[in-house]
């Protein structure tokens, strides 16, 4: 009801809006099964529906817009199998939609992009946080509303420095993700001149909910002293166990403890409890990050196609990128793509279990541009080329 009043006051104010033609905008979302992770607990589940509960809630937003400008949209869902072929499965969509978000890994992402078919379409990362997919290997067709792992990892390390916790150690995960996000850990403590002095990988095959007491403070004891702890987790493994084990009593930042994410449940200032509200009332659980990925990907699309009364890709695109564009996020701060990599800007919260602590980019980080390029690759720090 109050998105249709939303809507009816919006073309009140601007009838122009309501003489627009009718448009069509097919959108594809593919995502693949994946072998489930051996964790140490099963008390976080992942939903069988994560990311495509985002898309298909923003689907819904765009629609109540739509149906008063007179433009439909459209969501098909490709779901491959695990031993599947989603290059295949996106090539065969490329027929029929010029607008695909993607819930897959960087290698994959990078042969969609690199479709002949796929040239002159908007593909949308919605997961993938590798920060090589806004740099070397960037894409002029794939844009990220997922955060870069550059991005997490900054808003950790801006918190540390604002607390003068300057010596940091760190524990990885042995997994490619875990040292993924690892290494940005260790680029973005360089980059505010931090220092993590010691750091170790997790090698326990303990069963943590009996042991954690035992095993965790005998491998942070060799860490030495440190004023944060960093956990690189990924997976969700381990992470949980490592706070108030550790040899030292010190807080815990990354995976576990104070986690930077795209999005969480303990979201509730700037309007996001209304979006919050509608996410449970459509899939029944909280809305998690990688929903929250593929629900900016939809919104964006929506929100260039309003704005330019067009479904023309190349149109859209020139759209997303400009200065003109600008996606209410719920997070405070308009959202907006960076022109030289496709990644959309956008603040992080870090949050704990049951509460916001704090939002980067934090108050005292200033840009000549936008204060959200403080976290991630800076244009004269980002080495893609596609864009230009």
């Amino acid at each position: 009801m109050l998105r249709g009043l939303f809507a009816t006051l919006f073309l009140a104010a601007h009838p122009a809006f309501a003489e627009r033609a009718p448009l069509e905008i097919p959108i594809t979302y593919i995502t693949q099964a994946r072998d489930a992770a051996i964790t140490l607990s099963n008390l976080d589940p992942v939903p069988e529906d994560l990311g495509l509960a985002g898309a298909q809630v923003a689907l819904g937003d765009n629609l109540t817009t739509g149906k008063f400008l007179g433009h439909s949209y459209s969501l098909e869902v490709m779901r491959i199998e695990l031993n599947g072929d989603p290059v295949a499965a996106a090539d065969t969509a490329l027929a029929t939609a010029q607008v695909l978000v993607l819930d897959l890994p960087a290698d994959q992402l990078l042969e969609i992009a690199d479709l002949p078919d796929a040239k002159s379409a908007i593909l949308f990362n919605a997961n993938a946080g590798d920060s090589v997919l806004r740099d070397a290997e960037c894409r002029a067709n794939l844009l990220h509303t997922a955060p870069s792992n550059a991005m997490r990892a900054d808003a950790v390390i801006q918190f540390a420095r604002s607390k003068r916790w300057d010596n940091l150690a760190l524990i990885s995960g042995p997994n490619p993700i875990d040292t993924t996000f690892a290494e940005a850990l260790h680029k973005s403590a360089a980059k505010f001149g931090m220092n993590i002095s010691a750091t170790q990988t997790w090698d326990i095959d303990a069963d943590m909910r009996r042991n954690a007491a035992q095993e965790v403070p005998l491998l942070t004891q060799v860490l030495g002293d440190y004023d944060l702890l960093l956990v690189a987790d990924e997976t969700d493994d381990f992470a949980r166990y490592i706070p108030y084990n550790t040899w030292r009593a010190r807080p815990v930042a990354g995976s576990a403890g104070l986690m930077p994410v795209a999005w969480s449940r303990v979201v509730e200032q700037w309007g996001a409890a209304q979006l919050q509200s509608r996410f449970l009332d459509h899939a029944g659980r909280d809305m998690r990050a990688g929903d929250y990925g593929a629900w900016a990907a939809v919104r964006s699309i929506g929100e260039a196609v309003t704005r330019t009364n067009s479904a023309d890709v190349t149109v859209l695109r020139n759209f997303l990128l400009s200065e003109s564009f600008e996606l209410a996020g719920f997070k405070g701060r308009p959202l907006s793509f960076r022109a030289w990599n496709g990644q959309l800007r956008q603040p992080i919260p870090l949050v704990t279990p049951r509460a916001v602590v704090a939002q980067a980019p934090l108050p005292g980080y200033l840009h000549q541009h936008s204060e959200m390029d403080t976290l991630g690759l800076d244009r004269p720090e980002s080495k893609c080329e596609a864009f230009k």
